[in-house]
C-alpha cells in the first residue's frame, strides 16, 4: 500500500465520518410510527467510519519506512467504487434501498475481485434484503421501499 494515499484516505474518511456524526445530531430522534429514529444509522455509521479511519491513520505510522512496496496503488478501483457510491446516493430514493444496495454491492465486489459472480450475487442479495428486513420489519424503521412505476 502507499503510505501517502493511505494517510490521505484516512484523513478524508475521518472528516466524512465526523460530518456524519455532526449532521446526524440535526435529525430528529424519532419519527412518526417508527421505534428507531432517522438519526441512529447516520450516527452509528459516522462513529464506525471515524474509528476505522483512526485505525488506518495509526497503521500508516507503523509502516516500514525503508521497505518499498512493489504493489501499485489502484486508483481505478477507488474511482469506480467512489462513483458507484455517488450513484448509490442519487438512486436510493427512486430505486429503493434493496435494489440500489444490491447493485452497489455487486459493483463493489466485482471491482475488488473479478469473477465469482454467483457468490457476489448471493452475498449482495442476502445483505441488502436482510438489512432491509431487519431494519424495516424487526426494528420498525423506514427505508425507501421498492420503486412504484
Amino acid at each position: 500500500m502507499s503510505k501517502t494515499f493511505d494517510r490521505f484516505a484516512g484523513i478524508a474518511f475521518l472528516l466524512i465520518g465526523l460530518l456524519f456524526v455532526i449532521e446526524s445530531q440535526r435529525l430528529s430522534e424519532s419519527s412518526y410510527g417508527s421505534a428507531v429514529g432517522p438519526d441512529i444509522f447516520p450516527l452509528g455509521l459516522g462513529i464506525f467510519l471515524v474509528l476505522l479511519s483512526l485505525r488506518l491513520l495509526y497503521e500508516t505510522f507503523r509502516y516500514q519506512t525503508s521497505a518499498k512496496s512493489g504493489e501499485p496503488v489502484q486508483y481505478i478501483k477507488f474511482v469506480i467504487i467512489f462513483v458507484s457510491a455517488l450513484l448509490y446516493i442519487v438512486l436510493l430514493e427512486p430505486l429503493g434501498y434493496v435494489i440500489t444496495t444490491f447493485i452497489f454491492l455487486l459493483i463493489a465486489f466485482q471491482t475488488m475481485e473479478r469473477g465469482k459472480w454467483i457468490q457476489s450475487i448471493v452475498i449482495a442479495l442476502l445483505f441488502s434484503g436482510g438489512v432491509y428486513y431487519f431494519f424495516a420489519e424487526f426494528l420498525g424503521g423506514s427505508l425507501p421501499g421498492f420503486p412504484v412505476f
